[in-house]
């Protein structure tokens, strides 16, 4: 049975769109409610997500005023009616671009806030390989006046045409309750980009740019504080090799002060993804009841941001036995609907399983690495599967599946414990808002139908197919988030193949250990990268190398140290023996495999993680002590987590002389002041 440290149990409801389009087609009069839980069941295991494009050359690229943008996403969706054009917006004074309710729109065409002598306070390297800029342009003007927001890259100011940026229209759930529209409300995308070494294309952002119609009762302002967090954790979790929203630069804005519980410094992060479309995107056209919009947003999706339809994943040999099933083959035409009538797949329904798949990797992926979002709202949920706005996050220190680091979320809905579960949550709230498109199967694009809605004698069928496919999705949604965990578990755990009494003997009964014992979660795994099988060969050895695993301050959990050492001792035994199952041969390990054991645990068991402390630190050394230079230490630190030192060393080519005494600091215990903070959303 899967323990309840990692995935907890859940009530979901499922009520389907009721509502038709609000240019007159008759609404739907009813719709069933269905209850579901969120089963535990083991899968089989799935290959390993493969890295990806290898990284172009760190000397090429192009200035961020040649890299070549694109403006698909507002050249595709619907603009807001007020500005239905650029030059609509621009001839608009800013301060007359505020906040309002947007209906009948995708987006609203709206400028950054321009701002006075922003100060760049330090960039990503990796962030600007990855766009395709070339080293050495974030000295320039241009790029400091791109990423403030003081630049319009691709607007013609003469012609009045080009380009132009834009603001999201989404609404959400926030702690389980509709908060009605939100949207991108200091948020503001500039352009897209494809790099053309990669072919992978993104969308840049501004966040702290300035008001927008969605900015609600706020002020379109981000503080240098949350900023700073942002700007590090996104570039960490790209490293550890976790789906994510990156950070390009972070920006100071010295002459910009925002009220929050104090006056503080602004900020603006310039950040990029392959989309930043959520849930929330979704959730406000299926409450307004806008089916035409529902369906213009989905086959953007789907052929925009997943590269087309036949990208998406065929029907499971049995999608009521995901984990009996093969994985997906891809290429199914546009066209083609499978399964039997009760629960036929179109396209749509391909198109919800992949936005499900990617977030169960993803949320897997957290699990495993100990990390939390925080506010995992429905507006906070990335359709392409990414880690995505980042407010009160936190990587684990002492293992607690109970804790949150929202100190505002006293209910713990966002504990490490439900995030799963959540994430199931919050996708089912996309199946409502798909529902009409799953359940119209082989009938989603005749004209009565696209045209007019449902009928009622149409209602019924239509119903009952889309709950068994969102039900079916859950199933594979499940599938999918136990075989990545598996995958990665059995990684950090130095070990080649996965058994199932794996899971209870390791992964259960050590996570049990650590809660009991509090120890910390990535300590545990990068120190025991670095323990020999041979150090482990009695009783007594194994006690006594127990003892790395506390934190210097002795075991602060149940038992004592002595039980602790017993408790331990008892599990490196267990997995001593399946390491030498794996490694070794004849109840024997050589010397020079479990080196390669060693260093396999290495490159995937992080020496570094952003943890909350480090991050206050920074925090304070960049705001009150006007350091700088911690920004590129720290970032260094955040593009290469599993090295073993990095003061003294050469990455890219280039020497590093970095402080390694505050190196030594970050890696080692967590301050017992500093474990497990908690912060609020304010940012």
């Amino acid at each position: 049975m899967l323990p309840r440290r990692i995935l907890s149990r859940s009530n979901t409801r499922i009520a389907l769109l009721t509502n038709s389009s609000s240019s007159g087609t008759r609404p739907l009069q009813r719709a069933r409610q269905l209850q579901r839980h969120l089963s535990v069941q083991q899968p089989t295991m799935v290959a390993p997500v493969p890295d990806g494009v290898a990284a172009p050359d760190a000397d090429a690229g192009a200035s961020i005023n040649d890299i070549p943008k694109s403006w698909s996403y507002t050249s595709k969706l619907a603009a807001d009616t007020l500005y239905p054009t650029p030059a609509d917006s621009h001839k608009t004074p800013r301060e007359q671009i505020g906040p309002r309710q947007v209906r009948d729109a995708h987006f609203t065409w709206v400028r950054p806030q321009p701002v006075k002598d922003p100060e760049l306070l330090a960039v990503s390297p990796a962030a600007m390989r990855d766009l395709g800029i070339r080293a050495g342009d974030e000295k320039s003007d241009h790029f400091v006046a791109t990423v403030a927001g003081n630049k319009l890259q691709g607007w013609d100011e003469k012609k009045g045409e080009g380009g132009y940026p834009w603001a999201q229209c989404y609404g959400g759930f926030q702690f389980g309750s509709w908060a009605g529209q939100l949207g991108d409300g200091r948020a503001i995308s500039l352009f897209e980009t494809t790099n053309s070494a990669t072919a992978v294309r993104y969308e840049l952002q501004l966040k702290g740019a300035g008001l927008t119609p969605y900015s609600r009762f706020a002020d379109g302002k981000a503080v240098l504080r949350s900023s700073i967090r942002e700007f590090v954790v996104s570039e960490a979790l790209n490293a550890l090799g976790i789906p994510t929203t990156r950070a390009l630069s972070l920006t100071l804005l010295p002459d910009t002060k925002v009220r929050r519980e104090t006056i503080e410094p602004g900020a603006i992060v310039a950040r990029f993804a392959q989309t930043w479309l959520r849930i929330g995107n979704f959730d406000i056209l299926r409450a307004r009841g806008d089916r035409k919009l529902i369906r213009q947003l989905a086959t953007y999706l789907a052929e925009d941001v997943f590269g087309g339809w036949d990208t998406l994943p065929a029907r499971l040999q049995d999608p009521d036995k995901p984990t009996e099933s093969p994985a997906p083959q891809r290429g199914v035409p546009s066209d083609k609907t499978e399964g039997p009538s009760e629960s036929a797949e179109n396209r749509f329904t391909r198109l919800y399983r992949e936005i499900a798949r990617r977030n169960a990797l993803t949320v897997a992926q957290w699990q495993a690495y100990g990390f939390m979002n925080g506010v995992l709202n429905t507006d906070n949920t990335s359709l392409y599967g990414l880690s995505i706005d980042f407010g009160p996050f936190a990587f684990m220190d002492n293992f607690d599946p109970m804790y949150t680091p929202n100190h505002d979320d006293d209910l713990l809905r966002y504990s490490y414990r439900n995030q799963p579960s959540i994430i199931w949550w919050n996708l089912v709230r996309l199946g409502e808002s798909l529902g009409e498109l799953l359940g119209a199967a082989e009938g989603v694009d005749e004209d009565k139908f696209v045209n007019e809605g449902v009928s009622e004698d149409q209602a019924s069928g239509l119903i009952a197919r889309a709950e068994k496919l969102i039900t079916q999705t859950g199933e594979e949604y499940k599938a999918v988030f136990l075989g990545e965990y598996k995958r990665i578990m059995t990684a950090r755990l130095g070990l080649k193949n996965f058994k199932e009494s794996d899971f209870e003997e390791l992964f259960s009964e050590l996570l049990d250990t650590m809660e009991a014992l509090e120890l910390d979660f990535n300590l545990f795994f990068r120190r025991l990268s670095g323990v020999k099988i041979a150090e482990l060969d009695s009783e007594h050895a194994r006690q006594d190398k127990a003892s790395i695993f506390f934190y210097q301050d002795g075991v602060t959990g149940f038992g004592g140290e002595e039980e602790g050492r017993k408790r331990v001792g008892a599990w490196l035994e267990r997995w001593r023996l399946r390491v030498i199952e794996d490694w070794g041969d004849d109840s024997k390990i050589s010397e020079e495999a479990d080196a390669q054991r060693t260093d396999a645990m290495k490159r995937v068991n992080p020496n570094f993680i952003p943890r909350g402390w480090i991050l206050d630190e920074i925090i304070r050394r960049v705001e009150k002590e006007k350091e700088r230079d911690v920004l590129d230490r720290v970032m260094t630190m955040v593009l290469n987590p599993f090295e073993e030192s990095w003061a003294g060393r050469e990455f890219n080519g280039k020497a590093y002389e970095g402080d390694k005494e505050e190196e030594t600091r970050w890696t080692s215990d967590v301050p017992k002041i500093g474990r497990a903070l908690q912060c609020s959303c304010s940012s």
